[in-house]
């Protein structure tokens, strides 16, 4: 397994381009399947995830290249509606192959995602939102079969404003006969690209970004060329990076909309952030501020998959920040390796009590999960001494070569690859 090899106390200077958005591109990828031809998607980034999808869709049929940021898919010869359990073991984010294929083929089999282990996720609302537009489901041990002769838009209401769920029955929906309209939707920025994209392709949505949204169906849509949003929570967490270690950054390629309630934390703990367009500059040559309390929650609140990044800049700051995480049970996991780096982190249930410290030490740490992993790379590069990351597949899946894009801030970070041993003859 690769490790990240980072000597830390250098602060990160200089100017990047922020990559387009995971969290948008996977369902993005997904959704093509609706229209038969080929579709060209710019700035997707070079990730585990997103090689994952492309996989299954080659193995649904469809034909897919990635050059540089930007995804030709042809889904004329799609044949199947059966996706892998080995590679769905891989991402959960494939199960949003279950709106597309189903409003394709009339079925859809699938098993349960996989992903990162970071507390329980249902797909219940998933499958509870597609019964409502007509599908039959089948469980049988880990498979789902989901199957409809024919998808009549309903009124649904989501008991959580599931992302995952509301981007499914989007998808469904819109080729659904009549008129469906999604109470409680999730409200992401993600959702509103998904509707930007669809409509680009014929669909009829209104309000994503709301927490109502409506889907007119259509007979059919047709392929686009469409370009993905900046992501969001890259650009966050080389934010955070750039204040824990006191550095001077300017990401380009952002939506600040986007990041409100992140950059109202950070100001509070002292940083300077300048937002001007699409480009934000961030500034810290002081320790930071203890923040009183910070809440994870749905969007437009604190995003969970920042809460890991942030605290490791808490970890530094001067007083006890109180931190409550309450959308995945799991994503504490990340506080014991910080403190093995000399973070003083007090977890109560769901909630880290963190106690700044003077700075933090380098050490052997280990990714637990996607987002924690980016958080050990932050607390790298702010720590004294040498760092290694391990389990560095979990950052892959999120950030398209990290080192690259923090080397290019000055980051002194390297990627070892473990030597192959050579069988003696």
């Amino acid at each position: 397994m690769d490790k990240l090899v980072i000597e830390g106390g250098k602060p990160l200077s200089g100017t990047i381009v922020i990559q387009g958005a995971k969290n948008a591109a996977l369902p993005i990828l997904a959704a093509s399947l609706l229209a038969e031809g080929t579709t060209t998607i710019d700035s997707v980034p070079h990730l585990l995830d997103i090689d994952v999808m492309l996989n299954i869709l080659r193995e649904l049929g469809c034909r897919a290249e990635h050059t540089d940021d930007t995804v030709v898919l042809d889904t004329t010869s799609a044949h199947t509606s059966h996706v892998p359990e080995n590679l769905m073991k891989q991402m959960r984010s494939s199960i949003f192959l279950m709106g597309p294929l189903l409003s394709r083929f009339g079925e859809a089999q699938v098993y349960q995602p996989g992903g990162c282990a970071i507390g329980e996720r249902k797909i219940d609302l998933h499958l509870k939102g597609l019964q409502a537009l007509g599908a039959e489901i089948e469980e049988v041990g880990n498979r789902i079969v989901c199957r409809a002769s024919k998808l009549t838009g309903a009124d649904i209401h989501l008991s959580f404003p599931s992302v995952g769920a509301t981007e499914n029955i989007m998808m469904a929906a819109v080729l659904a006969e009549g008129r469906t309209t999604l109470s409680n939707a999730a409200r992401e920025p993600e959702i509103q690209d998904l509707q930007r994209f669809l409509n680009a392709m014929g669909a009829k949505i209104m309000g994503a970004g709301t927490d109502t949204i409506t889907i007119d169906g259509v007979n059919r849509l047709t392929p686009c060329r469409y370009k993905v949003i900046p992501d969001r929570i890259v650009t966050g967490t080389v934010m955070v990076a750039a204040a824990a270690t006191r550095g001077q950054v300017t990401l380009q390629n952002t939506q600040p909309a986007h990041l409100s309630s992140l950059i109202h934390v950070m100001r509070r703990a002292g940083v300077q952030i300048v937002v001007d367009g699409d480009i934000i500059k961030v500034g810290s040559s002081a320790r930071p501020k203890a923040v009183e309390r910070i809440v994870t929650s749905p969007y437009p609140a604190f995003p969970t998959d920042l809460q890991s990044q942030i605290m490791v800049l808490l970890s530094l700051a001067d007083g006890v920040s109180i931190l409550k995480e309450t959308i995945f049970e799991g994503r504490l996991k990340h506080v014991d390796e910080l403190s093995r780096m000399g973070a003083d982190i007090r977890v109560d249930l769901n909630a880290a009590f963190i106690r700044g410290v003077p700075r933090l030490y380098g050490a052997t740490v280990e990714a637990t999960d996607l987002r924690a992993g980016a958080a050990l790379v932050i607390a790298g590069l702010a720590a004294q001494g040498r760092t290694i990351v391990e389990q560095v597949h979990h950052i892959d899946r999120g950030y398209d070569r990290i080192e690259n894009m923090l080397t290019r801030l000055g980051a002194r970070i390297s990627r070892s690859s473990p030597v192959p041993q050579v069988p003696n003859l």
